[in-house]
């Protein structure tokens, strides 16, 4: 399958089902990378892959021009509802990070909170990430790792998904320091922080009902499957978190790697 048909594919997944209820479980890594980039009025932002537009949201509320673009029609058009909402003046556009629309150097900042990571060619993906940032522009992404909670869901729902194209990178790659220098390394003076964002549920039963209605590669994934081979898939997310209990709740930690960079 060539990049381009999987990425037509990929912008109807992401908008099965209202993702803002997944970005709502991901505020502390929003207000995260927003402290740490610190927009300041009157910079030019852009939000990769911004999903449903949380972390464009706050930078716009901070008085930056922000761009917040991702590549599925349905999460643009969430995000504008929610900028809307919320009073904030964004710029949402529906675009490929791997093939932007911008000017070189355009941008004094540049961010993506667990979106850019799913693009599947890592290498095209970094090569505009350092085209449209501005010399001493500063960067801000927040990817999960291979070996963290995220990595450990993807792989318990393995068995139960499509296998990926030859050729395309795993998303959880950005989630190490050794790839990712290698992709920006040239182009950004780095820095690496190690966080857990946790989500914490009643149950397991809650937690497959949030990500089966609502995060598109376990809905669409459920889906595609027949009634049998979708309580499989149902059972075993539940007996995976239930065996992350803490007490009374189910407790998710969700290991990322946040990379920080200033344009060389």
């Amino acid at each position: 399958m060539a990049f381009a048909e999987l990425k037509a594919r990929q912008s109807v997944m992401w908008g099965n089902g209202p993702y803002e209820r997944i970005t709502n479980t991901l505020r502390d890594i929003h207000a995260l990378v927003i402290e740490r980039v610190d927009p300041q009025p009157g910079e030019k932002l852009l939000d990769a892959a911004t999903g449903t537009g949380a972390v464009a949201i706050l930078a716009a509320e901070r008085g930056a021009d922000v761009v917040g673009q991702d590549l599925a029609p349905v999460l643009i058009d969430t995000a504008r509802e929610r900028a809307s909402d919320e009073g904030a003046s964004v710029q949402f556009e529906v675009g490929d990070a791997e093939a932007m629309t911008y000017d070189d150097a355009s941008f004094d900042v540049v961010t993506s909170v667990c979106g850019v990571m799913f693009a599947p060619d890592h290498a095209a993906v970094a090569r505009e990430l350092a085209r449209v940032t501005k010399q001493g522009g500063r960067i801000a992404l927040a990817c999960w790792t291979p070996e963290g909670g995220l990595g450990q869901m993807f792989g318990m729902m393995r068995p139960f998904l499509p296998p990926p194209p030859d050729g395309v990178g795993s998303p959880f790659s950005w989630g190490k320091e050794d790839h990712v220098r290698e992709l920006l390394g040239e182009a950004f003076e780095l820095e690496f922080e190690e966080h857990d964002s946790v989500l914490r549920t009643a149950d397991g039963e809650e937690y497959w009902e949030l990500f089966s209605s609502s995060y598109g590669p376990t809905k669409t994934g459920a889906e595609a499957l027949d009634d049998a081979r979708r309580e499989e898939f149902h059972q075993a997310w539940v007996e995976f978190f239930e065996a992350r209990r803490e007490g009374d709740e189910v407790v998710h930690h969700r290991e990322y790697l946040l990379t920080l960079g200033t344009r060389r």
